[in-house]
């Protein structure tokens, strides 16, 4: 077998026998439907325990790369032969009288720790006094930005600057500004159904985005690749209203079509964070960081209170950003994104996420 464990390096032993069946995932070594071996031939061969070995294919399966077959084991369900998970009847007929959806409220509110929110606040007000009735930078202020980087690298695998995230007052205000960077001539498309909000506040902003139909993976093949837009706004997770979670075949569709195309994919990556109980599960910015606009709120994490989101940029847009848009103020009060930035920074963001996994695999 040729897959080892170092226990020399600081990555745990489940994450780095999942990123090498990934690799060969992807790359072809492991085909489409090819099994893999059992947790207990795989625990004694890499001398790691079975559990270990679950956790690691647990995390392909909430990926969408291999699928459990009951008393036959994993089967790689990754790559150009997959079968399309289509669903009887269109989602956008089935969904055509869903009523207009009340602001999401996060079941993560329960458990918040609010006692730490509170000893964080009071921190502010002392620490940075009198400082916090300057205005903020037109991004944000450059220590919340930062301290994102640094977050979704620890959690997500993203590699930015503090330069290419822009703070900004939810992801509604966030989908504005996309509109308004590349301008009402383009083209748009969301997924059909998508969430009500997405659609409206395109329209607010000028374009009438067109509408693609989903299948039990994600935005159907042949709408994909039929779709001559030149920004496409996806939902890969638990996309509200139909709850469709894209396969990671369909993800990599995404990346590829958008490369093809010379187009933009806008990411909305609300629920994420809670859609693996193991792990914060694989971008598609991570899977094309050059033609993706990554969005993400603190609205599931924290409470629907918090309304602030961020966006991140591809290197390439920051200098057109801030040509175009640099005007325009930070609609986020520079004393909740101090309250933020420490909030994450202390920790208390991932051990409350940590906490709220726990209780999704008991």
């Amino acid at each position: 077998m040729k897959y080892r464990i170092d226990k020399r390096l600081h990555e745990s032993a489940y994450l780095q026998l999942y990123h090498q069946l990934k690799e060969d995932i992807i790359a072809g070594v492991l085909p489409f439907s090819s099994k893999l071996p059992s947790k207990r031939l795989m625990a004694e061969e890499l001398q790691i325990s079975v559990i270990t070995v679950e956790h690691s294919y647990g995390l392909l399966l909430d990926e969408g790369y291999i699928r459990s077959v009951p008393k036959s084991g994993f089967f790689v369900c990754f790559g150009e032969n997959a079968p399309e998970q289509e669903k009887t009847g269109l989602l956008s007929e089935q969904f055509t009288d869903y009523p207009d959806p009340p602001e999401p409220i996060t079941e993560a509110a329960e458990d918040f720790p609010f006692t730490a929110l509170q000893r964080v606040m009071r921190n502010v007000l002392s620490e940075r006094g009198r400082s916090l009735l300057q205005r903020s930078p037109n991004s944000g202020i450059p220590e919340l930005r930062e301290t994102i980087t640094q977050y979704l690298f620890r959690t997500r695998g993203i590699r930015v600057s503090a330069s290419q995230v822009v703070i900004g007052s939810g992801a509604e205000y966030l989908y504005g500004l996309v509109v308004q960077l590349f301008g009402r001539d383009k083209t748009y498309a969301t997924e059909d159904p998508c969430y009500d909000r997405i659609r409206e506040v395109y329209r607010a902003n000028g374009v009438e985005p067109v509408g693609l139909g989903l299948s039990k993976d994600g935005i159907r093949t042949s709408a994909l690749k039929s779709c001559t837009a030149d920004v496409l706004h996806v939902t890969p997770f638990r996309s509200f209203p139909s709850g469709i979670t894209a396969s990671a075949t369909k993800r990599h569709a995404y990346a590829e079509w958008a490369r093809m195309h010379g187009s933009i994919l806008v990411e909305d990556d609300y629920d994420s964070e809670f859609a693996s109980p193991t792990r914060q599960i694989e971008t598609l910015y991570s899977l094309a960081p050059e033609r993706v606009i990554y969005i993400n709120t603190f609205t599931k994490t924290m409470a629907p209170s918090m309304r602030m989101g961020y966006m991140l940029l591809p290197e390439r847009l920051v200098p057109a950003f801030h040509e175009k848009l640099g005007f325009y103020a930070c609609t986020v009060p520079v004393y909740e994104q101090y309250v933020i930035e420490e909030f994450i920074r202390e920790g208390h963001l991932e051990r409350h996420i940590n906490r709220h996994r726990r209780k999704l695999r008991q």
